[in-house]
């Protein structure tokens, strides 16, 4: 049998939505396991949150290990491949690792839990920013992974893709939608050493959804019925990311963090 090959030291990570909570503790992680990464933010104004990530990283490490700062519109087909044309200045290739992190819940990323409240316009935008650009990432990212046999695709879903959640229809079937086309892509993937899954978090604090346990209080996701009795952590994402990185064996599978809730 021929040696497995689960480093992913030295391998580049394209983090999308790294500006966030999640994102950032998946960029810290990775690069503390000695990738190189390629980190996006949605605009300008949030630009300045990866600089900072970036600064606090390289200064961390004794190694010059490249690190690119890109401000892509997730929901631009043209500005996601402009990021593809970027990262192969900047890093001599395409990334060998794909976090698609980067997502809306909606009109200023805020819940909107009720049908009657959902217009066709937010449905299309959190389809365009969730759904749509991760299929766009995977179509420009799998020709370098399969040309060499190797590759790591990680989508951050939600509860909400099974129902859960304390957002809205088009934010859950964004989130479904992501469930569905990892599955797809792994099963056609897996031969050429590909590996898709997700991580499908739920009442994660620190982020720009849920920033503390006020912001839930008197929904399905309150605190007190979460059966661990709190709010997960960015980390505790990026903890499974990564291990779903380092796992060549692991593809195809939807890992539910959500402290218990179902």
């Amino acid at each position: 049998m021929a040696p497995v090959d689960n480093e992913i030291k030295g391998r580049l990570a394209l983090v999308t939505g790294a500006s966030g909570g999640i994102g950032g503790a998946c960029a810290r992680e990775l690069f503390a396991h000695g990738a190189r990464l390629a980190l996006t933010c949605s605009s300008e104004n949030t630009k300045p949150k990866i600089s900072e990530l970036a600064e606090e990283l390289r200064n961390s490490s004794d190694q010059d290990i490249n690190i690119s700062l890109h401000v892509v519109d997730m929901s631009s087909a043209r500005g996601i491949e402009e990021l593809f044309a970027q990262m192969k200045e900047e890093h001599g290739q395409h990334p060998d690792i794909l976090v698609s992190n980067a997502g809306t819940a909606g009109f200023n990323n805020k819940a909107n839990p009720y049908l009657e409240n959902i217009s066709l316009e937010e449905f299309d935008f959190t389809i365009s920013i969730n759904l749509r650009a991760s299929f766009l990432l995977c179509k420009l990212t799998m020709p370098h992974m399969t040309a060499q046999h190797w590759g790591r695709i990680v989508f951050v879903s939600s509860i909400s893709a099974i129902g859960g959640g304390i957002n809205g229809c088009h934010y859950a079937a964004s989130k479904a939608g992501m469930t569905g086309l990892m599955k797809n892509l792994a099963s056609k993937h897996a031969k050429d050493g590909v590996t898709l899954n997700d991580v499908a978090p739920a009442m994660i604090g620190e982020t720009g959804m849920i920033p503390d346990e006020k912001r839930v209080e008197g929904t399905p996701g309150d605190v007190k019925n979460i059966p661990v009795g709190r709010l997960g952590t960015p980390q505790e994402c990026a903890n499974v990311v990564v291990m779903l990185c380092k796992t060549g064996y692991l593809t195809g599978q939807s890992i539910l963090l959500s402290g218990g809730l179902k």
